[in-house]
């Protein structure tokens, strides 16, 4: 009997491997060959993997895209398309078209709305997480919003205070400084406190206590998620906390940049590169935080209405409730969606209208006119209502920031899909990036990377009434900060109550300045992109 030899089978390994992915280039099984991009893309998902790591997937992908125009090839199965009129392609009701195996690798307890990829279990999951996000049921969820809100404002105004006395702060304070009648402070980890109390009070029952304390934290099990059931948690187990801000940006630059590898890759570079070993960690800590916050709150019954009573009480087709795993699951998914969002673009507004004294003066002067004579410190839903400049400094906020930037893939479904005179194959996958549609000079104009929130108010200068009719309607058309069709984010009300809130409530209360005018918002991505750092001078306004 004759054996191989041991270098024989680890040369071959590499060798089968560039065979494999230069056959699949040759066969060209997806219909894609043709498509530019970079040379690695073409052979290998490498490419994506490394890019995604980096942090700007999203900025790499446009630039690509202002090369070689609206189709690019991204790997050997994807093409990104940036072009607005895709979106009702792409991710259109009844089209067939599933989500791709990147959402296996958001999860962790187990299958929720965001990651199920089955579209009968999708329906189902929908069918009970939607209707808790009625506009009627998110009016029951204002006052939580509010109390929130005041609590960062007294926070805030406690620091103003300090820093008119020329003291400093402590690392239980954010970190802070007084200077030049100002109090001068990094907005983003205040941002993300105010976004995990409100989830936390909403989705579980109790805020973290971030405000309060100054501090980012939360508690898990020490054994770890991955070691107990979901909600297993009892009153002995022993609790230690963690920052859950750090967790849940680990967790998404881990999860997004393990999406893009193939599935036989994964539990490879898990084992083999530290960087994922420790990104997985992340994982089965922001799961054991549901498990902890979940457990806490059924532990002790209650009759108040938030996110969790809803969900607890919505059933399906068959009067069926979730089991506790599944309720779990859609509390983490509510968690990371109704976080980090609300706080990148909460920090990403304020940012740039600091950076535009003339566009924060015309916001304030409509809060003052609309809101100054009520005594209320915190604005509330009837009071935002009326005030259209707010909303375009909001839209306008998304759109530049684009909070959710990268094109959400999409397998092309049997009998393939046409965009415009291009033809993709079943089997193929699709992305549209919102970074790249929200900056198509052909929908925003020129100026498509200036703060311009007149743009969504009526015709320019020169533009007639016909003009600006067609240009909001390609506006609508392309602004995607939720995502389109029957996987679209199903907490679009709360989300757009809680930015209403927030900044007619911040703006009102403070003026803020950057340090230097040209101060632009750094930035990384994982699933999401967000602000590295947001830092600003506040002064209280007489109002």
């Amino acid at each position: 009997m004759s054996y191989l030899d041991p270098l024989t089978v680890l040369a071959a390994v590499p060798a089968l491997v560039i065979f494999i992915h230069l056959a699949i280039y040759l066969v060209d099984p997806y219909g894609i060959r043709h498509y530019p991009g970079p040379f690695l893309a073409k052979f290998s998902d490498a490419w994506l993997g490394y890019v995604s790591q980096q942090g700007h997937r999203s900025e790499v992908i446009h630039e690509l895209h202002l090369k070689y125009g609206p189709f690019v090839r991204i790997s050997p199965s994807e093409v990104s398309v940036a072009d607005p009129e895709a979106l009702a392609i792409v991710y259109a009701h009844g089209n067939g078209a599933l989500k791709s195996s990147f959402y296996d690798a958001f999860v962790s307890i187990e299958r929720g709305l965001f990651n199920t990829r089955d579209r009968k279990q999708h329906a189902r999951k929908r069918k009970i997480v939607s209707h808790v996000f009625s506009q009627k049921n998110v009016v029951e969820f204002e006052p939580h919003i509010k109390l929130y809100v005041g609590m960062l404002l007294g926070q805030w105004d406690r620091l103003y205070a300090g820093a008119l006395k020329g003291l400093s702060g402590t690392e239980g304070d954010g970190g802070w400084v007084g200077r030049d009648g100002r109090l001068w402070l990094d907005l983003l980890p205040w941002a993300n406190y105010l976004a995990f109390d409100i989830i936390g009070d909403l989705a579980f029952g109790a805020p973290f206590g971030m405000i309060e304390a100054g501090r980012d934290r939360a508690p898990v099990p020490i054994a770890g998620a991955s070691e107990k059931e979901a909600g297993a948690v009892a009153a002995t187990d022993e609790i230690t906390y963690i920052p859950a801000v750090a967790v849940l940006n680990g967790r998404g630059e881990y999860s997004m940049s393990m999406g893009v590898l193939p599935g036989w890759v994964r539990p490879v570079v898990r084992r083999l590169v530290p960087w994922y070993a420790r990104g997985l960690q992340d994982v089965k800590h922001l799961a054991g935080i549901a498990i902890v916050a979940v457990a806490t709150r059924l532990g002790q019954p209650t009759d108040r209405v938030d996110l969790l009573s809803k969900l607890q009480a919505g059933k399906d087709d068959g009067g069926e409730l979730m089991g506790r795993a599944e309720l779990t699951a859609e509390a983490l998914t509510l968690l990371i969606a109704g976080s980090d969002t609300t706080s990148n673009s909460t920090c990403a507004i304020i940012h740039h209208l600091a950076a535009n004294p003339s566009t924060q003066a015309t916001l304030q002067a409509e809060l003052d006119e609309q809101l100054g004579t009520e005594d209320e410190l915190v604005a509330n839903a009837e009071q935002v209502k009326r005030l259209p400049y707010l909303d375009a400094c909001i839209n306008e906020g998304l759109r530049i920031h684009s909070t959710s930037a990268l094109g959400l893939p999409r397998v092309v479904p049997e009998g393939g899909l046409v965009i415009g005179d291009r033809a993709f194959p079943a089997g193929a996958v699709l992305s549209v990036p919102s970074y790249s549609i929200h900056r198509d000079p052909a929908v925003w104009g020129a100026d498509v990377e200036a703060f311009r929130p007149e743009r969504w108010l009526g015709p320019a200068v020169g533009e007639g009434e016909a003009e600006w009719e067609a240009r909001k309607d390609a506006m609508q058309r392309a602004f995607n900060p939720f995502s389109v069709g029957p996987r679209a984010c199903v907490g679009r009300n709360l989300a757009s109550l809680e930015l209403q809130i927030i900044v007619a409530s911040i703006m009102r209360r403070y003026h803020f300045v950057l340090e230097k005018p040209e101060q632009e918002l750094q930035t990384s991505e994982g699933f999401l992109r967000k602000p590295l750092r947001c830092d600003v001078g506040i002064k209280r306004r007489d109002v």
